[in-house]
């Protein structure tokens, strides 16, 4: 979009015409068509009125200092998480197995089923979240205005790290070196993004995983239920104190009961107790984590558009469509799906 400014002062003596141009500082170029345009006033952010790009020229080229040690710790928390993984599935076959079994051979064929397919499940959905790409962008045309049609770059930015135009469903992410398209969050635990390529896979291991987790804190405490040695319990003095005191010395008792008979456990019944606090704590933090994503699905938004759109008053549509159409759902299905209207909208008309 070239154009030239031009002031005119009448002066009506001697009808003379007054011609001033344009400073320089003013003229400056877009990123995404190389048009030259000029500012009225000097503009550091402006936007393209043809190919609709957004420059930024205060904004410099940063260094990605700390990638490859942000790598190293990504890789070590995947192994860490592999190793925990392999432990909770070795120990608590090797540790429930005998239990099982002597319930009965049904009972341990249906155990032996049950874990290898939570096991499967929740090893594959966790290879494709840690070591499948997040999602790249696509790869677009840019800098002539001869191949960038008219609003081609709608609201696109210029990434200084990647060198290359990054639309507004599209976040860098400097622990991965790249542009992530619909990128929700990076985390250390996959050593990955998860972004529009994975974000699914990244759902249904967490459903595995918390599913997984729960059934093998059940059987190990059903196991180490019956391998725990009897209780010593001390005498509960009843007396005096009020109701509160006496709630008290009764959950000291009992624990203090558990400690002194784990003096006599086995190393089995050692590694059913750790199999179920850990698996119990891993469930809760992966439960919160699940339902977390599963509001923001249902919101219509990622973790970083749901941050972003804090503050505005853009009315989100909210309904059980917007999980359905997550998990690839038919349009022929949703219709018997419930949509809710958001209360905001509902309170405008």
């Amino acid at each position: 979009m070239d154009s030239n400014s031009t002031e005119s002062n009448v002066n009506p003596p001697s009808q003379e015409l007054h011609v001033t141009s344009v400073a320089e500082e003013h003229e400056t170029t877009c990123w995404g068509c190389g048009s030259h345009l000029l500012l009225s006033s000097y503009a550091p952010i402006f936007k393209c009125g043809w190919c609709g790009a957004i420059t930024n020229q205060n904004a410099q080229k940063s260094e990605n200092k700390g990638f490859l040690w942000r790598r190293l710790l990504d890789r070590c928390f995947v192994c860490l998480l592999i190793i925990f993984m392999l432990f909770v599935i070795c120990g608590g076959v090797w540790a429930a197995y005998p239990i099982v079994f002597s319930i009965s051979n049904y009972w341990g064929i249906f155990h032996s089923i049950t874990t290898v397919l939570l096991s499967v499940a929740t090893a594959s959905t966790f290879i494709l979240v840690a070591f499948r790409c997040a999602g790249a962008p696509p790869v677009i045309q840019w800098g002539s205005y001869r191949v960038v049609g008219k609003g081609r770059l709608e609201d696109y930015t210029f990434c200084h790290y990647c060198s290359k135009p990054k639309s507004p469903r599209t976040h860098h992410c400097r622990s991965c070196g790249m542009c992530i398209l619909d990128m929700d969050h990076h985390c250390p635990f996959i050593g990955n993004c998860v972004g529009a390529a994975n974000h699914r896979s990244f759902i249904f291991f967490l459903i595995s995983a918390v599913a997984s987790t729960v059934y093998v804190s059940i059987m190990s405490a059903y196991a180490a239920y019956h391998l725990w040695p009897p209780l010593k319990l001390g005498t509960l003095n009843i007396s005096r104190g009020s109701s509160n005191i006496l709630a008290f010395n009764t959950v000291k008792t009992i624990l203090f009961g558990f400690l002194r008979s784990a003096e006599f456990l086995s190393a089995r019944g050692f590694v059913l107790a750790y199999l179920f606090v850990s698996c119990l704590s891993v469930q809760i933090g992966l439960s919160v984590l699940l339902w977390q994503q599963l509001c923001y699905i249902y919101q219509g938004n990622t973790y970083l558009s749901h941050l972003s759109s804090q503050g505005s008053d853009a009315v989100v549509q909210r309904d059980c469509q917007n999980i359905a159409r997550f998990f690839g759902c038919s349009h022929s299905a949703l219709r018997y799906l419930p949509r809710f209207q958001n209360p905001r909208k509902r309170h405008k008309k």
